[in-house]
This record gives C-alpha cells, structure tokens and sequence, in this order.
C-alpha cells in the first residue's frame, strides 16, 4: 500500500468519544501515524457506545481505524512523563479534556511548548478553553441544540428536532483537521506549533448560515419548516407508489420549471410569482400537491427515472441497505471492505475524499484496547522490564 500524502506525519490522539478521534482518524486515513492514548482501566467510552458484536464495540472500528491503540494513566506522574516522550517528537497533540485538567496533571500548554516548541496542540472541548460556560461537560447534542440547528429543525407544529447521529461532533471533526494543518502549515512559516482553542459549539453555528446577520440586519428569526424551504420550491420529500420516499430540490428556477412541466402543470411556471425562489416557496401549497400527487402514482424507480430524464433533481431516500446496493457508491469505492483482527472482514466508509496522486487509504480497522502499547513504549525506548513495572503499577 502506498504511503499517504501525511505520512511522516505524527499525531498523539488523547480524546474520547466522537469529535476528537474522528479528527485523528481523518490525519490518519491520509497516512499520519496516530497514536491514540486511553486509559487502562476506563477505555474511550466509543468501545461501548452503539451497536457491538462479539463483545467488540463497532464504532470504535471505524472511529480507531488506522491508529495505534495505547494505555497510559495520566493522572499518575510516570504516565504524564510517558505523555511527554510520546509529544517530544510528536507533530500534533489533540486532546478534549475539561479546561484546566492538562494544567492539573503538569501538562498545559506551556510544558508542552518547552517539551516540544513545534507541537500543535489542538484542544477541543464543548464550550472553549474560557467564557461562562468553558468548565461545563459539553457534548454534541448541546451544541445542536445552543447552535440554533434544533430550533429550526422538525415539522412548524412539532417541537425542535435533534439529530440521530454525533452531527456536531462530525462537523467539529473536520474543522479540527483543518484546525491542525492550517497550524502545520504556519509552523513552515514560524517554525512554532500553537494551541488550537475549538469549541464544539462553533462549526455547527458557521454551517447554519447567514441566520446571525439576517437577524442583525432584519430582525428576523428563522422558524422551522419541516422538509420545505424558506428560498425555493418545489423542496419537501414525498412517497411514492410503492411506499418508498425520494427527496426533490428546486433551488434553480430553470429545475423548478422542468419540475412542474414532468407532473403535469405548466400553467404554474407561468405564474408571475414563480421566477423568484422565495415566492415559489411562500406558495408552496400551490406547488406541493401537484408535486406529490404525480410522485404518488409511481414508483420510486419510476420516479427517479422519469425525473433524470427531465434534468430535474430528485433523489431516492435510501436506508443503509440502498447506500451499501447504490451503483454510484459502489464506483466511488465510498465503502470498503476491511479486514480486522478481530472480527474479520467487516464494511466501512472510505476515506474523505480522492487524491489522484497520494491518495489515503484504511490500512487497518480500529484495534483493541492497548493493542500497540508495547510497541510504541518500545519506541521509545523503554524495555521489557520497565514496561513491566508500569503495567504492574496501573500506569500502561
């Protein structure tokens, strides 16, 4: 297997659950090798978190792919100076302690900087390194719903939506893995590494949009819609014949007019409000019914079918059955088979994105609990005999 365009890069991963070790693990997809660093007796709580087979969490096969998986204490003094071998080398530290708890073990910010002046320190918690908030437990669910996403999601009439999956851990994942190479590369620069201060509330608020300067500037406060939209129509999801669901979009005036023409009603794109999406969408329950009536004479296939040939925008709503079948996924290669030690071949997402010349790749599935501690500790030059006393000691 080629090596990844970050490879040489090293990355010492010291976080639970999802928005930390989902950053490590996209460094890690494209070649850095990430350690990731757990406790002995108190394992990222990923390892148990959703569905598990054979008593092996699966989250954590995805979550832990393409890292190194070691133990160490860092309450405990001799784990704290391990923590300062692995960083004296190290390129990047992500870490998702409490503010505060670093410094409490004789690790913050500065000792790390003497330790290693090049490390980029990426720190991400719920609330940020300060403000009212920086010491409370924070997690994705409260970001999802303090960001504003909740309130503006679900049906006008129902109460705000929260999303069934880690939606702001996911998208503070990819902003910390911006965070680090935009550090990496200013360190080319400088010569220095920094402290990165991401606070999960943050990157869900940026990808809301411009609801922060419509309200400045307007007043207005944007209120939930359930699948229709403020900006264009025809936009909602609708069943079909045979039971399924496909989603349409009609962002473009050019897509909403096919859209009208292929069920049956012209006479709409004549209208005088219809050029503008804001109107299309103040008279959707003008555009709905014609819409889904027409979708719910046919079938799904017939559907997608009828519209690709129309040049309109439709969508099957798929379940993870219909991604894993769907031939478009399957010419991107979007999931992958991956062979595991444990388990044995098992399905996962691929990596981000396609590099056409250093591309990434999963080179192995998230690994068991203090698999590698031996071999890093190895690394770095301890023995046998004292990786011993340590075990013995509850440090690794």
């Amino acid at each position: 297997m080629r090596r990844g365009p970050l490879a040489g890069l090293r990355v010492v991963e010291a976080s639970t659950l999802f928005a930390g070790p989902m950053a490590a693990m996209l460094l890690g997809d494209f070649g850095a090798d990430v350690v990731k660093v757990e406790h002995p007796r108190r394992p990222d709580p990923a390892r148990s978190h959703g569905a598990s087979k054979d008593g092996v969490g699966l989250w954590t096969k995805v979550l832990g792919r393409n890292k190194r998986a070691i133990t160490v204490d860092l309450s405990h003094a001799d784990g704290q100076e391990l923590l300062l071998r692995l960083i004296a080398d190290a390129d990047v530290l992500i870490e998702n302690f409490r503010p505060g708890t670093l410094e409490r073990w004789n690790l913050g910010p500065d000792v790390l900087a003497a330790a290693n002046p090049r490390l980029v320190l990426a720190r991400v918690t719920g609330f940020g390194q300060f403000g009212p908030y920086s010491g409370r437990p924070g997690f994705g669910t409260l970001a999802e719903a303090m960001s504003g996403f909740a309130a503006i999601t679900g049906e006008p009439d129902g109460p705000p939506t929260l999303p069934p999956l880690a939606l702001a851990d996911g998208i503070t994942a990819l902003a910390t893995a911006f965070a680090v190479m935009t550090a990496l590369n200013a360190r080319e620069h400088t010569g220095r590494g920094q402290a990165i201060d991401l606070a999960i509330i943050e990157p869900i608020l940026t990808l809301l949009g411009a609801q922060p300067t419509v309200f400045d500037q307007l007043g207005t406060v944007q209120q939930r819609t359930g699948n229709r939209s403020v900006t264009n129509a025809p936009r909602n999801t609708y069943k079909t014949a045979d039971g399924a669901w496909v989603a349409v979009s009609a962002s473009a005036h050019s897509v909403a007019e096919r859209v009208v023409r292929l069920v049956g009603r012209p006479d709409l794109a004549e209208q005088p409000w219809f050029a503008s999406g804001a109107e299309r969408a103040a008279h959707a329950d003008e555009i709905d019914p014609a819409v889904a009536t027409w979708i719910g004479q046919r079938t799904r296939d017939e559907v997608v079918e009828a519209f690709a040939a129309a040049q309109a925008a439709v969508a099957p709503i798929y379940d993870v059955r219909d991604v894993l079948a769907d031939p478009q996924y399957r010419a991107l290669e979007s999931i992958v088979t991956v062979d595991d030690d444990e388990l044995g071949p098992l399905r996962m997402q691929n990596v981000l994105f396609r590099l056409s010349e250093t591309p990434g790749a999963i080179r192995w599935a998230g690994p068991a609990h203090g698999r590698h501690t031996d071999e890093v500790l190895g690394e770095l030059g301890l023995e046998a005999e004292e990786i011993a006393r340590l075990r013995e000691a509850g440090v690794v």
